[in-house]
């Protein structure tokens, strides 16, 4: 390994989005209850909503420290020993929706074609997603639901899942605006 090489690696002038934080991650468990309870007790973080067997095979449970919908996301059904890992995916946040389409493009110009892209469920975050070159499961999102401080969430009836990221634009949730800065961004 070239130290010096590495340690000069930096963010590429002209770059065409910017995360500006890692949003969350996800983490596989082999006990829902346990890890929840580890998480809000020992931890501090507080218990947003969950999914049960019956909208996602193992159960999920959403967790946050802040105002976002969620911080941690533990995808339960997994058998101990943890087979490859613990590590569900890791999101990072952009500042815009036309950033994660330009992300969609920059990714697919180097080869790297997202295996997701649109609206998935809680949290109603617009993202797209993919792997890096170890596999590891990468989100590139915007605009996840805030919780308030009366702590109420979106109920599921206005989620709006999608599969692409021009749905996601045509048929926005209560409240999220949609509306791109460069509309050409949109494939016809």
């Amino acid at each position: 390994m070239d130290v010096e090489k590495i340690n000069a690696m930096q963010r590429p002038k002209g770059m065409p989005f910017r995360i500006s934080k890692i949003g969350h991650i996800g983490v596989n468990v082999t006990d829902l209850e346990r890890s929840t309870k580890f998480y809000t007790e020992v931890l501090g973080f507080s218990a947003t909503e969950s999914m049960g067997e019956n909208q996602r095979p193992g159960g999920l449970v959403f967790l946050r420290c802040n105002e976002d919908h969620h911080g941690i996301a533990l995808f339960g059904g997994y058998a101990a020993p943890l087979q490859g890992g613990t590590l569900n995916h890791i999101a990072f946040e952009v500042g815009s929706l036309d950033e994660v389409f330009r992300a969609r493009e920059h990714l697919r110009a180097r080869g790297i074609v997202p295996h997701f892209e649109g609206r998935r469920r809680a949290g109603c975050q617009v993202a797209v997603e993919f792997r890096d070159p170890d596999g590891h499961e990468l989100e590139v999102y915007w605009n996840i639901d805030q919780i308030g401080s009366e702590g109420t969430v979106r109920p599921a009836s206005e989620w709006r899942a999608t599969s692409s990221l021009e749905d996601a634009v045509a048929t926005a949730p209560k409240g999220q605006d949609t509306t791109l800065f460069d509309p050409s961004l949109l494939r016809k």
